[in-house]
């Protein structure tokens, strides 16, 4: 099997004073947390994500 492409994602700023659909599109990032970092497949759908809450997440490329 091929591995396929993984992206590395970290909350840097808080959630707090933002609408409840860029909460929930974190949870679906599955972040919970401030400077936690989670590792994606590198999809069209999680790239969506990420650009919804660009203002809140740092993304780290391997």
């Amino acid at each position: 099997m091929s591995e396929k492409a993984k992206i590395t994602i970290k909350q840097v700023k808080s959630s707090i004073g933002y609408n409840r659909s860029q909460r929930a599109t974190l949870v679906g990032l599955g972040i919970r947390r401030l400077h936690q970092v989670v590792r994606l497949e590198d999809t069209p759908s999680v790239r969506g994500m990420i650009n919804k809450v660009s203002h809140l997440v740092v993304v780290i490329e391997e």
